[in-house]
């Protein structure tokens, strides 16, 4: 049951009956990867090795999000879209990896995921619970909390591995959807994966990011009274002017990944809960697939996505990235 081609059968297409949808991901997936998997290893790099006035758990946070995605852009991207839509029959329509595709797919997915909601979790710690900071907001707990993510998220994902089958028809080998499979096995599985990667990420951020903007609102309408001394008065612009940064960083990283998956999730919801789950997928005469195809792709542009968001939002990490594009020429040149 892979996550990105959910059709029973994938049909041929003549060049002369080839929808624009199929055009349109030939060209779109290979250019999201080529464009998001060097723009992840550079944020991570920037992160990891300039200094972005970041916190250290969450420098943590933005480089494992930074990894994630790269995984997601290469197991789902590279192997499975790019090789769908520009080979007849790629090396996952064979055993044994018909049955693992779907572990490494949903795994670096969810793990995706789930490191946006972790990191939410975290800001919104440090932003308003003073007294428990100090324990959650810390590198140590930050390393455990990302390789739980990741671990977890490939556990929960090993079900998938009883969900396909390498099939031959028409002399041709796909990986489809195991025939012999209850649909309740199926069904269940649909479920877990769209309450786990959708329905449970879009609750945690939206209500935690609905009570940081409401308790930031609050705070900015409390003025400094004249009693108070001038160093208190010194510092509290300074306090005020982390805390708005860090509240924009975490509303650019949470709410894009909502707004971009949403689309993919109301109709994969669609899809699953009626009578359009037996529907073929390929056929582009229903408008569900062309709104289902997008979504998908809304969706996994989110992986490519942070490096340009921090540009635009976070002023030191666009200084560190010029700087390091400024560096570039000279260390060329030094090593010629």
């Amino acid at each position: 049951m892979s996550l990105m081609v959910p059709s029973m059968v994938q049909e041929d297409m003549s060049p002369q009956r080839k929808h624009w949808m199929v055009t349109l991901q030939e060209v779109f997936y290979p250019t999201l990867a080529a464009v998001g998997i060097p723009s992840n290893t550079i944020t991570f790099l920037i992160i990891w090795r300039r200094n972005c006035m970041l916190s250290r758990s969450s420098t943590f946070y933005l480089m494992a999000i930074s990894v994630a995605d790269n995984l997601v852009l290469f197991f789902i991207v590279v192997l499975e879209l790019t090789l769908k839509y520009h080979q007849q029959e790629p090396f996952w329509s064979h055993e044994p990896w018909c049955s693992l595709r779907d572990i490494f797919n949903y795994g670096a997915h969810n793990a995706s995921a789930w490191l946006v909601v972790v990191f939410t979790v975290e800001r919104f710690v440090a932003i308003h619970t003073w007294k428990i900071k100090s324990k959650v907001c810390t590198p140590r707990c930050a390393a455990w909390t990302i390789l739980a993510v990741f671990l977890l998220s490939h556990v929960f994902a090993i079900p998938h591995y009883w969900a396909n089958v390498s099939v031959n028809r028409n002399n041709q080998t796909r990986c489809i959807y195991k025939p012999g499979a209850p649909s309740q096995f199926i069904h269940a599985l649909v479920g877990l994966q769209t309450l786990q990667a959708y329905i449970l990420p879009f609750l945690i951020i939206l209500t935690l990011n609905g009570l940081t903007l409401r308790l930031i609102s609050r705070s900015n309408r409390v003025h400094i009274t004249t009693d108070l001394t001038s160093r208190v008065n010194k510092i509290m612009p300074l306090l005020r002017s982390r805390k708005r940064k860090s509240v924009v960083l975490l509303v650019t990283v949470s709410m894009s990944f909502v707004l971009l998956s949403v689309t993919r999730a109301i109709t994969q919801i669609i899809l699953r809960t009626t009578h359009m789950y037996t529907m073929d997928r390929n056929d582009y005469n229903h408008q569900i697939n062309i709104a289902a195809d997008i979504g998908t792709m809304l969706s996994l542009s989110n992986a490519a996505a942070n490096m340009y968001l921090y540009v635009c939002t976070q002023s030191r990490f666009h200084q560190e990235c010029l700087a390091c594009v400024r560096q570039t020429p000279f260390y060329c040149n030094t090593k010629s």
